[in-house]
């Protein structure tokens, strides 16, 4: 059980974002409790993005300094939001979650072809700044509870700073990689993770990054949108209906 729900976490999480939707669920039927599922899905999370990267790194890596410095910027707020994190009360999280998708899947769902013409012209300075500065934000609410994290940094990637989904994808998966590191050693310090189930899933989840990493250069920008927008729905109505 433990495998295969990495498997399908590791390839949603990806192609597109919403896996720990999965794995985080598995863990707390096992009898895990919330903040501690919480943590020990890092140990997944940091298998999948390791695997994804390596596949990437081999097709080359585009914008490397911009990697560089976005996942300098997400890793200070990844450290807070971990620190939050371990605090968790999960009760309110699932219907401000769902608020977040609903408003990412009418962003992706309009406006539709708006990405390539962005991505061809020249970023300018003041984007470049926001998308630093999101991009803090957005490592808090990675660290803090990492669901549905590739919904939040597909559209600062793509419509902030301008990258065609291909690109914002592998931008994606060395920036999560780069602020879990330092997400899992906060839970790894503050709480008593369940490394044994923890490695049981980044079997799965590894097998399943590198699946989604190979999906997304064969398929290109259509897949992952369609991807995307399936699985932000589908996670709506998990969250609405069944929290």
């Amino acid at each position: 059980m433990l495998v295969l729900a990495g498997l399908a976490g590791g390839f949603i999480n990806v192609m597109a974002g919403g896996g720990s939707v999965i794995t985080v669920p598995v863990m707390i039927m096992l009898g895990v409790p919330g903040p501690v599922a919480n943590g020990t899905n890092r140990i997944p999370i940091l298998a999948q993005n390791i695997a994804a990267s390596l596949t990437y790194i081999r097709h080359g890596l585009p914008q490397s300094g911009m990697v560089l410095s976005l996942s300098l910027c997400a890793i200070p707020g990844a450290i807070a939001g971990a620190l939050v994190g371990v605090r968790l009360p999960a009760e309110t999280f699932n219907l401000v979650l769902a608020i977040i998708m609903g408003g990412v899947l009418l962003l992706m769902l309009t406006g539709k072809g708006q990405s390539q013409a962005r991505a061809a012209a020249p970023i300018s300075g003041s984007r470049r700044l926001w998308g630093h500065l999101m991009m803090i934000g957005a490592g808090f609410w990675g660290g803090f509870i990492q669901i549905g994290m590739g919904f939040i940094l597909l559209p600062i990637l793509n419509r902030v700073l301008g990258m065609d989904l291909v690109a914002a994808n592998i931008h994606k998966v060395l920036i999560i990689l780069a602020y879990t590191v330092s997400a899992l050693l906060v839970f790894g310090s503050q709480l008593e993770l369940l490394w044994w189930i923890g490695g049981g899933m980044a079997i799965g989840n590894a097998g399943g990054g590198w699946l989604g990493a190979r999906v997304t250069l064969a398929g290109g920008e259509q897949v992952i949108r369609w991807v995307v927008i399936l699985a932000i729905a589908g996670m709506i109505v998990k969250l609405i209906w069944f929290p």
